[in-house]
């Protein structure tokens, strides 16, 4: 692996529009008719991969280990939001992120994620040369 290909201050963004499927209700995670946060979680990872997927081999892959989000404010069925992903910190396979959400009134989530970069093969648990 070749970790010092990463480096902060690289940026990503994931937009979506709110739809009945991503709602709390939808999810399981409550009984509104909002952006869950599950689905916010899943968009702001999505905005952390796509700072970095420039620089990840195709051997290589990231996968999350932790995701900090104050999800203040809600989203309405249509209203369109959009996550920034700034990495802030890379330490050897470590990469963290700064992570803030926005829909058309302003900002609705902020928070961190921490991202490991590991060998897919190996993280899949696949043997050298074994398909």
């Amino acid at each position: 692996m070749v970790e010092s290909l990463f480096e902060p201050g690289a940026r990503g963004t994931a937009s979506m529009t709110v739809g009945a499927h991503d709602t709390a209700a939808a999810l399981g995670s409550g009984d509104v008719e909002v952006l869950g946060t599950p689905r916010l979680v899943a968009l702001v990872e999505e905005a952390a991969c796509a700072a970095i997927a420039p620089r990840v081999a195709a051997a290589e892959t990231t996968v999350g280990v932790r995701v900090e989000l104050d999800h203040a404010k809600p989203t309405p069925v249509g209203d369109r939001v959009t996550a920034d992903a700034l990495v802030t910190n890379v330490e050897g396979r470590r990469l963290d992120f700064d992570v803030v959400v926005r829909d058309s009134r302003g900002q609705v989530a902020s928070g961190k994620v921490v991202r490991m970069l590991v060998d897919r093969r190996r993280f899949l648990g696949k043997r050298r040369g074994a398909d």
